[in-house]
């Protein structure tokens, strides 16, 4: 048995901090839209059984051990891969698994906080009453003057890193801790009410009826790949964020217990906000603009809060959530490097902070032009004229947008092979007395399920995803 380590970084205070936490990180704009539209997309209650199944086979196997991998490091996912690999006798390349991880969720959070910061713009715009009354197209036409116009996105940008900057800075339990007590429950209570608004003043039938009503037609391949890898993405397996989380939990707490219940939570939330959704969009007979682009957000939502009694309070109300939602995520985000920082560099959590949120925000303002419509190709075209070299860049790779780029490399390959990876070092590579000690399962027959589902369905499942995601399968 490894000597017990302690993470220089602290701990949460018990069961609830990490799974309010992890929840927190799993819970983002994501499922506030993308779950909701897939489950209507591909047979409502038939797609919801598919994917608990998903979740079940997937999604809680990878989780447990990337939490199992964090605990036992008790470092920056970095640090933890290269301290594990050298205790189980592996190569040391595995420490890329951590790096591919930090990596990915720095790249994330630079357009993902560009979208949070999207939300922050909204609640003063609703709140104030601007949007009321507007018409489809001056809805849109609001949206598309913001997305075009880049020192605002910046403004609002900044504003966003440097509230994930704050939080992080001020530790595990002043930090983290004390945001996720606060926000999780609030994003709870926020999302509840907006339920109860749905029901009073929207066609909530429809918007039931749409989640729910099971079409086991519609379950074909592609809806079980849908739900695969939604199982997967949305527990926020592969980027660090786990792992690190993991690796601030007390050892008495059980592996198995809280990922279950973070796994619940997560697909609870998911459908709360389709049962406060769907049944607005379907009172104006918006049905058909449903889609899983978040930028529908900030042109069907206004429009229908617009026109709905009290919809200037509970619009208002819908853009705070998706503000915490993308809060929570983001912390979960930057956190792993700058816990690598702190560990590695010397800083203290303030300057680690302060430099993790300045390169995701030089990153975040590529993810600006794109949305106004600069492919990397212009960006390319600038960076060699500051060189004198002057190129035209017209197709093919050149004619993707930054945001398209990195939304593609880091959901399509970067967070698959980093949660296969998990489940192979876990499964495969960690010694029995190793696995056995971290997740102290005392049910054999529950230890031989897990060790069952992270050696064999887990990976199986994300290299059919991961196929498909890159056009092969």
């Amino acid at each position: 048995m490894a000597t017990e380590r302690t993470s220089i970084h602290g701990q949460w205070s018990g069961r609830l901090a990490f799974i309010l936490a992890a929840t927190g990180s799993a819970v983002g704009l994501g499922n506030i839209w993308k779950f909701p539209y897939i489950t209507g997309e591909y047979g409502g209650g038939a797609f919801v059984l598919v994917y608990l199944l998903c979740v079940i086979g997937i999604g809680i196997p990878i989780m447990m051990a990337e939490v199992m991998l964090g605990r036992r490091g008790r470092q920056s996912p970095i640090n933890t891969m290269t301290s594990l690999a050298a205790e189980e006798g592996q190569s040391h390349y595995w420490k890329y698994l951590g790096w591919t991880g930090v990596i990915a969720g720095f790249l994330i959070l630079s357009y993902y906080s560009v979208i949070g910061g999207w939300a922050m713009a909204y609640i003063f715009r609703m709140g104030s009453g601007g949007l009321e009354g507007q018409t489809m197209d001056g809805v849109g036409s609001i949206f598309v003057d913001l997305v075009s116009d880049p020192e605002r996105l910046i403004a609002w940008h900044t504003i966003f890193i440097t509230l994930t900057m704050i939080v992080v800075a001020r530790g595990v339990k002043s930090g983290l801790e004390k945001a996720v007590r606060y926000l999780m429950p609030a994003l709870l209570v926020l999302l509840l009410v907006l339920v109860g608004y749905a029901m009073n003043e929207a066609d909530f039938g429809a918007g039931i009826d749409y989640l729910f009503t099971p079409d086991f037609s519609k379950i074909t391949g592609t809806g079980i790949l849908a739900a695969m890898g939604h199982a997967f993405f949305t527990l926020s397996l592969g980027m660090g964020a786990i792992m690190v989380y993991g690796s601030y939990l007390p050892k008495d707490i059980s592996i198995a217990k809280t990922s279950i219940i973070i796994s619940l939570a997560d697909t609870a939330v998911a459908l709360l906000a389709g049962m406060a959704i769907f049944p607005l969009v379907f009172t104006y007979n918006l049905g058909e603009k449903i889609s899983a682009d978040p930028g529908l957000l900030f042109n069907v939502f206004p429009y229908v809060f617009g026109q709905m009694p009290g919809g200037t309070f509970f619009g208002t109300l819908f853009f705070i959530l998706l503000t915490f939602a993308a809060w929570t995520s983001a912390i979960s985000l930057i956190e792993p490097g700058v816990a690598w920082m702190v560990e590695n560099r010397g800083l203290n959590r303030v300057k680690a902070a302060v430099w993790a949120g300045i390169t995701t925000w030089a990153l975040g303002i590529a993810s600006i032009f794109a949305f106004s419509g600069t492919k990397l190709g212009d960006i390319f075209y600038v960076i060699l004229g500051v060189f004198g070299i002057r190129a035209e860049f017209t197709s093919g790779f050149f004619d993707l947008s930054f945001f398209n780029m990195i939304d593609y490399l880091t959901a399509n390959i970067m967070l698959p092979l980093g949660g296969m990876s998990i489940a192979i070092f876990a499964g495969w590579l960690m010694t029995e007395e190793s696995r056995r000690d971290e997740m102290a399962i005392q049910h054999p027959a529950l230890y031989l399920s897990w060790l069952y589902l992270v050696r064999y369905v887990a990976p199986l499942a994300v290299i059919i995803v991961f196929l498909k995601a890159v056009g092969i399968f």
